[in-house]
């Protein structure tokens, strides 16, 4: 027997305030002797105004780690008749956690101090908050728990500072020129990614009053029989394709001089894993769930840039291409959050006013570390 399951809070955290393009390189760190050539083309690419980092713009120290972060976040949702206390199960993802060991729901129950409770870390790169949402959903389903807390959320600025890039990024402007799409490597990432969390609160009923967001289903898929490694930190790709992981290095003086601890992307593969594994997931799903695109009151896409936004429609099956006026985002404002960049999405549309009960929302949740793809469905409820 499963139970109706309803994200009843939500809550978002943008550490300080926004950064604007010509801030970027002054808070990160210039890489090398001279600015970055590079920067204007990627930006014009990806089509992000602002964004958010956890450093203070003016001493350069970090004002947040990653568990302070999600602590922040999963404290907005207390108030009212429900207290840290009171959680049963606690999940997170993220792709930037503190450090290795432990996981980072168990660093984030420290810091939140809340009595003893299951707790469980999805770990990833976007998918990772979708994951931890399914694990979440379900246990709550299953009648395992009457509520759960679920986080995602991403410090990318810390390894997006200028110690752990090297210049010769500059010598690959002249290729950023002639074919946006190569934008995706090292340099590219300095320029889109953001710092931030977002939190949920699911429960077993919906609110007493105002809406709720019931969760129908969530599907989950990897591509990873298909594809090489694209995204990947703490290793190096091999001609061969194959991925070289950080234990198999002689030294840790290797692994600084190679920057193996830096955010890659591996461009030749990225458009591609892109657009056919969201095609084919998109497909399935349709199939699945017998979806029309009029079923769609409001579609919530993650898309790292804009140069992707045309691209993710094109993608969809002919029979469900949903028209962009349906489309909820948040990209350009705040930059792409990883793993908490949905959460961020679906916080702002929920406290907004323009959801009605009855309506139907689909989240898209591509990712390129090999290539997977997450769906989540929810429907709008009155109290």
């Amino acid at each position: 027997m499963t139970h109706p399951v309803y994200i009843t809070r939500m809550s978002a955290v943008l550490p300080n305030a926004p950064v604007s393009n010509d801030q970027i390189e002054k808070i990160l760190g210039q890489v090398g002797p001279k600015a970055s050539r590079a920067r204007a083309i990627v930006l014009r690419s990806n089509g992000i105004k602002s964004r958010h980092y956890a450093i203070d713009p003016a001493t350069g120290k970090r004002t947040h780690n990653n568990t302070q972060l999600t602590a922040e976040a999963i404290r907005k949702l207390a108030y009212g008749d429900f207290s840290l206390d009171g959680i049963k199960l606690l999940v997170t993802g993220t792709s930037t956690p503190d450090q290795f060991l432990p996981n980072h729901t168990v660093m984030v129950h420290g810091e939140l101090g809340n009595p003893p409770c299951e707790t469980l870390a999805a770990s990833g790169i976007c998918v990772s908050g979708m994951n931890a949402m399914k694990f979440a959903w379900l246990s709550v389903a299953a009648g395992e728990h009457e509520n759960a807390v679920v986080a995602a959320s991403e410090v990318a600025s810390a390894p997006m500072a200028s110690r752990n890039f090297r210049p010769e990024i500059e010598a690959r402007v002249e290729a950023l020129e002639q074919t946006p799409a190569i934008a995706f490597e090292k340099d590219f990432l300095r320029w889109m990614l953001s710092d931030g969390a977002g939190a949920a609160l699911l429960q077993n009923r919906p609110n007493p009053s105002g809406l709720s967001l019931r969760i129908d289903w969530i599907d989950q898929r990897s591509y990873a029989n298909r594809y090489q490694v694209c995204m990947y930190a703490g290793g190096e790709k091999e001609p061969s394709g194959r991925l070289k992981g950080l234990y198999e290095f002689d030294s840790l003086q290797e692994v600084m001089d190679k920057s193996v601890m830096a955010l890659k992307q591996d461009t030749r593969l990225l458009e591609q894993g892109i657009v056919e594994s969201g095609h084919d997931a998109c497909a399935e799903m349709v199939v699945r769930h017998n979806l029309k695109v009029d079923d769609i009151d409001w579609f919530l896409p993650h898309y790292s840039s804009e140069y992707f936004r045309d691209r993710s429609y094109a993608a969809m099956p002919d029979n469900f291409k949903i028209p962009q006026e349906r489309w909820f985002t948040n990209l350009t404002r705040i930059g792409n959050v990883g793993s908490a960049s949905i959460y961020l999405i679906l916080e702002e549309l929920f406290r907004s006013d323009r959801l009605r009960p009855g309506q139907r929302l689909l989240c898209y949740i591509p990712e390129s570390g090999r290539f997977s793809v997450a769906f989540m469905h929810l429907t709008v409820v009155g109290s």
